[in-house]
């Protein structure tokens, strides 16, 4: 059963730019190694500029895979140098009976 994700990236200072570009390609790797459904991923940002992406996993053992994966563990690294991973509970839009969140153009 395919699972999907709700993932929160902070910018970390002036990285912003090089976040955005290890957005852009995630879900080109992760579909080149056959681990992510053909839905479109989503991608926004919250209003501290954290940027919040949305993408459905095949399944959980793709989860797994992707760990074992040389190109995903690559991106992976861009991620690590170009921000922190949040926790949706610490977005002030979390806190909303709505969250809401302005779209990113990818």
């Amino acid at each position: 059963m395919s699972r999907f994700v709700i993932v929160a990236y902070t910018p970390k200072a002036g990285k912003e730019q090089q976040l955005l570009t290890a957005v852009k390609k995630h879900l080109q790797v992760l579909r080149a190694e056959q681990l992510v459904t053909d839905k479109p991923a989503y991608v926004m940002r919250s209003e501290d500029g954290t940027i919040v992406e949305i993408f459905e996993w095949r399944s959980k053992d793709a989860v797994e895979q992707a760990h074992n994966s040389p190109a995903v563990q690559s991106l992976w690294e861009e991620f690590g140098a170009a921000c922190d991973y949040t926790p949706l509970a610490k977005l002030a839009e979390s806190q909303q009976m709505f969250a809401e969140f302005d779209s990113v153009p990818m």
